[in-house]
């Protein structure tokens, strides 16, 4: 019981720390530093829930190119796994910025929102994306547009992948998984369906030691495919590697 509650406390004063540094220190920052505050909250939060990160494949340089990740989208917490590792954008649906604390959080950490379901908006976000990539940015998406318990993978979602497409870059797919001390999928840690975000992050609390395993991919060029195409690859290097 106490060790519990001394994570909540932690987790409450990182939180803290996370919005005096959203409010304070990100404004001024360059880009190398934004990254690296980013970066290290991030890993410190998901040391305050005791989630170990794990890795496979081979982590792609990050040179000058700006870099698509696909994802499969299992919890709230893949993006701070993936942050903990990569100075990452995300693209998020527009709900998120209205969570209290954490949607301000997310906010100010660089987030492109769009209104799911809205033809039109995907359009705006497609040229924000683009353009990010071109400026070499490296963004993330998670193209099945919910999240899973991890049992499977869901057909992708086209339309962000052609930010890739005109910025001429590569698509790294990377496959999430939150795996059981036998290697079956730890149901517990998704954040899907019904489940409240503070009723998932008590969950983690109760765990020993949950733990995200993220799979990077070979790298897919954008250019000469469709968009359809690159899901498809994508979507397919992402369940071989779940599920062999």
């Amino acid at each position: 019981m106490f060790i519990r509650w001394w994570r909540i406390a932690s987790i409450v004063m990182h939180t803290f720390t996370g919005v005096a540094l959203a409010a304070l220190v990100l404004p001024i920052c360059n880009r190398t530093m934004r990254r690296r505050l980013i970066q290290w909250w991030c890993t410190r939060l998901l040391r305050c829930f005791n989630l170990r990160v794990t890795t496979s494949g081979q982590l792609p340089a990050l040179h000058h190119q700006g870099l698509l990740f696909v994802a499969n989208h299992i919890s709230w917490s893949d993006i701070h796994a993936l942050n903990s590792l990569l100075p990452l954008r995300f693209v998020a649906k527009m709900e998120i910025k209205d969570w209290p604390v954490f949607g301000y959080l997310v906010r100010k950490s660089g987030t492109i929102f769009i209104h799911r379901g809205r033809n039109r908006d995907a359009a705006r976000v497609i040229q924000i994306c683009s353009q990010a990539l071109k400026q070499h940015d490296h963004l993330c998406v998670f193209p099945e547009g919910t999240t899973t318990e991890g049992l499977s993978v869901l057909p992708f979602k086209t339309s962000l992948i052609q930010a890739a497409i005109e910025a001429k870059t590569m698509v790294v797919p990377v496959a999430i998984h939150y795996p059981l001390p036998d290697g079956e999928a730890n149901l517990a840690a998704a954040y899907a369906g019904d489940t409240q975000l503070l009723d998932s992050m008590n969950t983690y609390l109760h765990m020993r030691q949950p733990t995200v395993h993220l799979h990077f991919c070979a790298p897919i060029a954008a250019e000469g495919l469709t968009r359809q195409q690159l899901a498809q690859q994508a979507h397919a290097e992402i369940t071989a590697a779940l599920y062999g």
